[in-house]
């Protein structure tokens, strides 16, 4: 990862010492300029994108402050300004805000309060960046390289994918848990028209039914213990969105009659509340469960299971589709290199057979713990047999079954009454008691049996 570089522009010459060698020790790259019109050349002629922050005097001997703020905005509007001041130039630090600086400081600074201001203001950006980001891919379709696979079988999935996205009808994803049903969901969604509205999604399993239907349907102040405000459910935050509903078998049978009316009637009212809202969604939904069997033994509404299961998808478990394994293996790898900030670039070919031929139980997010392990434990570029738990998990050998001599109840009865008997040193109502039978009970079968009392 590029460490972040920042820029100083200060004419005095001690203050730029100082603050190259404070912040050389916390890790950043320093420039340092003595005057507003080096700064600017070097935004100029260089790469004005090949900095993360600007640390800048707001009075300086061949240029003012202001202006050479108003002068960097032009040549990169985003960079994040922090003013330098003294006391006697508040003002000026108060009107470079008003111009886009993103803080000042007050010299002389202890270096914990400029170090502060630094951190959050490169947080800040990062953020920004991030939404920016966000926003440029909002409306682009998921392209095939967002999802990983090679295999022939998990082609015909991402193709049935995009084709159905297109609709408005509601879809049941199928599958073992692990096996990448959220992306699936997500891939619907941002290839959809409905891709610039939000995508949210809730896990039915994770919530019990009260918590889940506030979360759904949200409420209103007073509508019960604990509720002071107000609070929106997902269902009004996903209007004109998608909504994908994980686990959606462990649902329980009141929430789906609810949930059975939103689809139906495109309407719904948040608990304690009297009037409905309405609720223009795309659901998606998403179990492991066989919910024909759930419908049959009355866990679930068949008229639900219809209304969800419109267009269903099912994904393949990865011991189905052995050939994307290693794709993944490579995708993982470099997720969790970059990290953990590792140079782990592969694997042994001995490491990756034995990866390819491990039946993964538990689908991706299994394959995805292993390798975020392997690249923890990893010493080398490569990752080995050593590194991967699964090595130990190979079949155990199952011992042929020994015959088993036959015995009748009476036999076994007889027998375990006469180690009762012995281990209690024959005390007839102590073993009576162990037995659960009563002391009569006992003599009884002491002359039934035959057994010799030797105390």
């Amino acid at each position: 990862m590029a460490q972040e570089k920042i820029l100083i522009c200060d004419d005095e010459t001690g203050i730029l010492i100082y603050l190259k060698k404070l912040l050389q020790s916390q890790g950043f790259v320093v420039e340092t300029f003595g005057g507003g019109a080096d700064l600017l050349r070097r935004l100029q002629e260089g790469d004005p994108m090949d900095a993360d922050l600007l640390l800048q005097d707001v009075r300086m001997p061949d240029m003012d402050g202001i202006t050479v703020l108003q002068e960097v905005k032009k040549l990169r509007p985003s960079l994040p300004v922090i003013i330098m001041t003294a006391f006697g130039t508040i003002d000026a630090a108060v009107e470079a805000i008003k111009l886009g600086a993103y803080d000042y400081v007050t010299k002389p600074f202890p270096k914990e309060k400029i170090l502060s201001v630094l951190k959050n203001a490169l947080e800040k950006e990062q953020l920004l960046q991030e939404n920016r980001s966000l926003k440029s891919e909002l409306g682009k379709p998921i392209l095939q390289e967002s999802i990983i696979f090679r295999s022939a079988v998990f082609q015909e999935i991402y193709d049935l994918t995009v084709q159905v996205a297109a609709s408005e009808a509601n879809i049941l994803v199928l599958g073992e848990s692990g096996t990448g049903k959220e992306l699936i969901a997500g891939a619907i969604h941002y290839n959809s028209l409905r891709r610039e509205r939000r995508f949210l999604s809730i896990n039915c399993a994770a919530l019990t039914e009260t918590l889940l239907e506030s979360q759904l349907f949200g409420h209103v102040r007073g509508a019960f213990t604990g509720a002071v405000t107000s609070q929106k459910g997902l269902l009004e935050e996903a209007d004109g969105g998608t909504l994908f509903m994980d686990e959606i078998g462990d649902m329980t049978l009141p929430i789906q009659a609810k949930l059975l009316r939103v689809i139906q009637e495109r309407d719904f009212i948040p608990v304690g509340a009297t009037k409905p809202k309405n609720a223009d969604i795309r659901f998606v939904a998403a179990t492991n469960k066989d919910l024909e069997e759930e419908v049959r033994q009355g866990r679930f509404r068949e008229d639900l299971y219809y209304r969800l299961n419109v267009i269903n998808i099912p994904l393949p478990p990865l011991r189905e589709r052995k050939d994307d394994v290693e794709p993944l293996v490579q995708h993982f790898l470099k997720k969790y290199s970059f990290k953990m900030k590792k140079s782990v670039t592969g694997l042994t070919p001995e490491a990756l057979q034995l990866l390819c031929g491990y039946d993964w139980p538990g689908n991706i997010r299994e394959l995805e713990n292993v390798i975020e392990r392997a690249v923890i434990l990893a010493r080398t570029q490569l990752v080995t047999p050593k590194e991967l738990p699964i090595w130990r998990k190979q079949p155990q050998k199952i011992e042929p079954a020994r015959p088993v001599q036959l015995v009748s109840l009476e036999d076994i009865e007889r027998d375990h009454i006469e180690r009762t008997l012995a281990n209690t040193g024959y005390h007839k109502s102590r073993s009576a008691e162990i037995l659960g039978i009563s002391r009569k009970t006992l003599d009884r079968k002491i002359v039934e049996y035959g057994i010799s009392i030797f105390s």
